[in-house]
Parts: C-alpha cells; structure tokens; sequence
C-alpha cells in the first residue's frame, strides 16, 4: 500500500520525542494546555526538552505512557484509535457478556493523570523517515476540513503501532472471515451471530439452509480462537436456545486448527483437558487441518494426514491464526534493511537495530537476543585481568556475574541444568574441580547456553512489561549517563547504562467454558476447572487500567449471572 503524503502541512513540535508503538497503531499525542491560560515564561538558559513521539495506544504505549515521568520531556502521541481497549476481554464482547465500552479507556483519561504534558493526536502513522527523525501522519476522522496530513519531528521515536491479522494469503479470507483484533472486530462478530439466528428461524429456509446458518467456524486453536468458540458455546445454551427454540438441535461450532493439538503453547496437560472439555460440549476440534480457501458459503479444508479435501457450509467464520506486520512497519525495516524479517528486530534495551534513537515495542518488534559465543573470546580476554591465558575461580565468578546479565540465556540454561553454582560449569570431565581454565574449556562450559535462546510472545504482557521498563529507562537516562547501571561492556570500556529488559512470566489463563479455565501460573503450576475460573475473574478485574473499567466490568459480569446476556441487535 502507498500513500500520498502532503508535505506542506507540517506541525512545528520542538523538542518532541516520537514514541512509537505499534500495537496502537498510531502516535498519541495529549494537549493540556488550557484555552485562555497564560503560557509560563521559559528560561533561555534552560535546556531544552527532547521531543518524544509515541505511536500507538495498545499495551505497550499505554504502558509507557502511564509510567514516564513526562515532565522531563516534550512528549507526544499519535494513533488513529482515542482509547486503550483491554483486548483480552474481546470475545467476551463478541457475545455480551461484557460490553464493549466497559473494557474501552479514553486515552485522554488515562494521560491526563500523568506528571507533565502530553499531547495527543487521533491520527494515523503512515510513514516514518529515520533519516531525517520525522513521522508522517494522517487523520482518520471523516468529514475533515482540510487535508489532514502532518508531520513530527523526534528525537526520540518509539513504534509501539501493534500487528494486524496474518491471512496467510489464503483466498477469501479477507472478504468473508471476521477477525478478532480490536473492539470494533468483536461488535461486528455479536451482531452476525445474531443475524444467523434471526435467518435461520426464517419460514423460507430448509433444513440443510438453517444448519448451514448456524454453523460457526473458528479457524486457529491458539488462546483467542479457543477462548471465542468457548464464550460462543455458553452463549447458545444459556441463551439462544431459549430465544430460538426451534433450531436449538441445529447449531454446531467447529474449531480448525493446523497444529496436532490446540493450545499448544501452553502445557500438555492444559491442551489435553481442553480438547477433552470441547468434545463433551459438543464443539468439534479438528486438528491436522489446513484451511485453503473461503468463500460466502463455504470453507475448503485439507486433511493433513490424508490429503483429503472437504468443503463445509458455514454461517460465520472467525479467523485467528496469528499476526503480520502493518504496511507503515514494512515500508520502514525495509528503509532500514530489515526487509527480510517478519517483524522489527530490536536488542535487549529495545532499540531498533541500526537505529539509535528509534523503540519498538509490542507486537511489532522481536528481541534479537546477541549469542554469548558472538562474544565468547572477548568475554574470556577481559575476564582474564592478569592476562595469563587462564581464568581462575575468582575471575571466571566475576565474569559470569556479568554475563548472566548481559545474557538471559545463561540464567535459563543454569535452571535448565539445575546448576546453582558457577563452579560447576567448569569441572573436568572426571568430575573433578580445575584450579584453573583456558578458553577452550570456557568455550566449552558455555557453548550450550545458546540453544536456550527464544522469541518472546506477542502477548500482552510482554507488551506491557515492555512499555514499563522503557519508561523508567527514559526516566533515568539523565541519571544513567554519569552512573551506569547495565552490565560491562565486553569489546570496549565500561558499562552499559541499563540492565537489559527481561521478561518475567507472569503466568497465562485459557477459558474453557461452562466456569471453567486452564492457568498456568509461576512455578510451573498448572491448574484447571471452576476455581481458576475465578482466579481468572479476579485476575482480569485486577488488571483493568481504571477503577471505572473495573466497576464496569464486574459490574457486566454480575448483570451475566443474574439477567443472562443481551441479544438485541443493537
């Protein structure tokens, strides 16, 4: 996709950091400003604050916005959507069982509280030109005076935009499949599964056309697909079939997924009881399948095992199967010649690969985590202080204090090992302690710790927990700069101002339906039924970004138990 953009309208934002985010989608920007109120005088000997440029409002920007100390820079943001949305919650909106203005935020809400100004602008990233430290952007709301096109100026740029729904090019996906990415997907999702009920109830349809009607299709079997075909279920038996009595015998749901098991991300033992859980519900899983085509009426589906091709009808069909990278992102790695990779490549302190003053965060970025063995001979070289070709125990303790923080994959291989002391990495193959070690040996003792190296999901607690330690990046960088806090600095001198981000796993919820869900918790625990159904509830409610999305939402929930879910088509 190309875009035309105007040059002449061109915003004069100094001293502005561009944040940009992707899993918003934009940049936001926030005006505090009062009409009427004076300007404060500045100071010409007061420095100057660095312009900072956020695009997006999803988890990561959000995240970063609520815990930058925006005093200490000119900051702004952009993002075609004036909300943050808690997207976990989508396919309970799909079937009312939350509304969607109850997991929605008003980005202004949200920023208003923060120390400082930030300004924001409901607009669109299109382009962005790292050479030149400039976004262009363009308003989305219709009925504009005016062109709508600007321009900001960074010195600072955090990409923070979020992904988009990958169809794998498969035909027909785009026209007849639902998505579930954002709040606007899952209002259109509710509406439809009402709209085939309403049709098949229709005196005109046969039989064959009323089951067809009331065949839902969910293509993935990762956590959201599992997630909507569960909320669906419970929404046609506590519900529909009540109000629609006379096809209750008709409906069917059926979860595609290519994987040999669904929820294979999670524990075994997780999958295995929610495949039990969906064949006792009646939902068919059909795993080993590849969806080839879409059309109106009907989904094409390869057996995998067989080779065989079936073509089924379907009423509604929902398509969650991963994310793609947005067309502003491609346009901008291949600037930056990243063309090859699927998503933004970042280091460990979340910058941008061959861009120095340009974030990504979120959906739309990777860590590119360096290999210890990339290092291994300068490690070795600046460990050895008296230059004697050999490490002693000392030296190789310090070292590896280091390079556990300088590397993750270190820490996750000594758990992996069960090694609780340095020293043990380096015995001789009889078992017995060395005095002392020469390289080869160092090589030898860590040549493995690579393998424990892996890409971080695009979830939204990664993102989250990205936003975070970006922000209290940007509050100490003052501070950072004269006192250091990362890890040394192997091939040059001294030390790198941050520590690297590292994720912490926090644990992760499937529902499964009828009050029930799967958890995997910290530690290895894994625990299912009713009560991590409401572990689940009190977790969810916890996390809303706002005591008012908090009332709202379990206020929604309340409403459920007592009332049942709305189907108004409204």
């Amino acid at each position: 996709m190309t875009f035309s953009i105007r040059a002449s309208r061109v915003l004069n934002s100094s001293n502005f950091l561009l944040l940009c985010t992707l899993s918003g989608g934009g940049v936001v920007t926030y005006s505090g400003s009062q009409s009427g109120a004076e300007r404060p005088s500045i100071d010409a000997n007061e420095p100057s604050k660095k312009k900072v440029v956020v695009l997006g409002t999803g988890w990561a920007a959000t995240s970063f916005l609520k815990d930058l100390d925006a005093s200490l820079y000119d900051v702004q943001v952009v993002s075609p959507r004036n909300y943050f949305a808690f997207t976990p919650l989508l396919p309970s909106v799909t079937c009312g069982t939350v509304e969607a203005r109850s997991i929605v935020e008003p980005v202004r809400n949200i920023i208003k509280k923060r120390k400082g100004e930030i300004k924001f602008w409901e607009a669109e990233c299109v382009k962005i030109d790292s050479s030149n430290k400039k976004v262009f952007c363009r308003s989305n709301i219709e009925n504009l005076v005016g062109s709508g096109e600007f321009s900001l100026n960074y010195d600072f740029l955090v990409v923070a935009v979020g992904a988009q729904v990958n169809t794998f090019n498969t035909p027909g996906v785009k026209e007849n499949c639902h998505f579930l990415k954002d709040v606007e997907d899952a209002q259109r999702i509710r509406l439809s599964v009402i709209d085939c009920f309403e049709k098949a109830v229709l005196p005109s349809l046969s039989d064959e056309e009323q089951r067809s009607n009331l065949h839902f299709v969910v293509v993935g079997g990762g956590p959201t697909g599992v997630e909507f075909a569960a909320e669906l279920h419970d929404y046609v038996q506590e519900d529909l079939i009540k109000l629609y009595p006379t096809v209750k015998d008709k409906v069917k749901i059926s979860l595609i997924q290519s994987g040999d098991h669904i929820l294979n991300m999670f524990d075994e033992r997780i999958s295995s009881f929610a495949e039990q859980k969906f064949t006792r519900d009646g939902i068919e899983v059909q795993t080993g399948c590849r969806v080839l085509s879409v059309s109106d009426k009907n989904i094409t589906v390869k057996v995998k095992s067989t080779g065989e091709l079936c073509s089924v009808p379907h009423g509604l069909i929902v398509w969650s199967t991963g994310i793609s990278t947005l067309p502003v992102v491609r346009d901008f790695m291949l600037e930056i010649g990243q063309a090859k990779r699927h998503v933004l490549a970042t280091d460990e302190w979340l910058r941008v690969k061959e861009c120095e003053d340009v974030y990504a965060i979120g959906d739309c970025s990777s860590i590119r985590q360096r290999k210890i063995m990339d290092d291994i001979t300068a490690i070795f070289e600046a460990a050895d202080k008296n230059k004697s070709g050999n490490l002693s125990i000392e030296e190789f303790q310090e070292v590896m204090d280091d390079i556990v923080l300088r590397y993750p994959q270190v820490e996750h291989y000594l758990k992996h090992k069960h090694v609780r002391d340095f020293t043990t990495l380096w015995k001789d193959l009889q078992g017995k302690e060395c005095k002392e070690i020469d390289i080869e040996a160092f090589k030898l003792a860590l040549s493995h710790a690579d393998s424990q190296v892996k890409s971080l999901p695009a979830t939204a607690q990664v993102a989250a927990q990205q936003g975070a330690y970006l922000a209290r990046c940007f509050n100490r960088r003052n501070h950072a700069e004269e006192h250091p806090e990362g890890p040394r600095r192997f091939r040059e001198s001294g030390r790198h101002k941050f520590l690297p981000f590292r994720y912490r796993h926090l644990g992760q919820f499937a529902p499964l339906g009828g009050e029930q869900a799967a958890a995997e918790l910290p530690g290895d625990w894994v625990s299912m039924g009713h009560s991590t159904q409401w572990l689940w509830y009190s977790v969810y409610a916890s996390k809303q970004v706002s005591w008012r999305t908090r009332v709202l939402v379990v206020s929604d929930w309340t409403r459920r138990f007592i009332f049942g879910r709305d189907s108004s088509r409204v």
